[in-house]
């Protein structure tokens, strides 16, 4: 089972936070998959990454674009790990399935829908109980803050 880190998204919207970490991601060499809800949100996302930054290149692509295995970054809405990566990102309240072979996993969710955050400590509790490592991080005035270890 790989480290789950769970990130609370108050102060940032998932349009800011994914992009941070993804380049985090990239600066210590890994590969990362971003798994959402659905094509269409995939779409957006992969929008979103092209627009976030004037100054940045975020280099992704998606079932659209193809070659995968030539993308560091890939976004789908499937159990999928089709670039090798390292890490996956699980927005939307996407489900912790089909995590072997991943290093770390990276669950954000929307700090304002009560929904959201319940499913994520449900997701929480299932991750601990299949004997994961967990984090808990919050963006706080000095950035991304680890808030609870289980």
């Amino acid at each position: 089972m790989p480290e789950v880190h769970f990130y609370h998204l108050e102060r940032l919207p998932l349009e800011k936070a994914l992009p941070q970490l993804l380049e985090k991601c990239l600066q210590r060499g890994w590969r990362a998959v971003v798994r959402a809800s659905t094509p269409e949100r995939v779409e957006a996302l992969t929008g979103q990454l092209w627009d976030y930054d004037r100054e940045s290149f975020l280099p992704h692509g998606s079932a659209q674009d193809g070659e995968a295995a030539a993308q560091p970054i890939w976004l789908t809405h499937q159990a999928e790990n089709p670039n090798g990566a390292q890490v996956l990102f699980l927005v939307d309240g996407a489900d912790l399935e089909a995590a072997e072979g991943y290093e770390r996993v990276c669950d954000l969710f929307d700090g304002s829908d009560s929904g959201a955050v319940a499913a994520a400590r449900d997701r929480w509790r299932k991750a601990k109980a299949a004997g994961a490592s967990l984090k808990y991080w919050q963006h706080g005035e000095k950035g991304w803050e680890n808030r609870a270890s289980g």
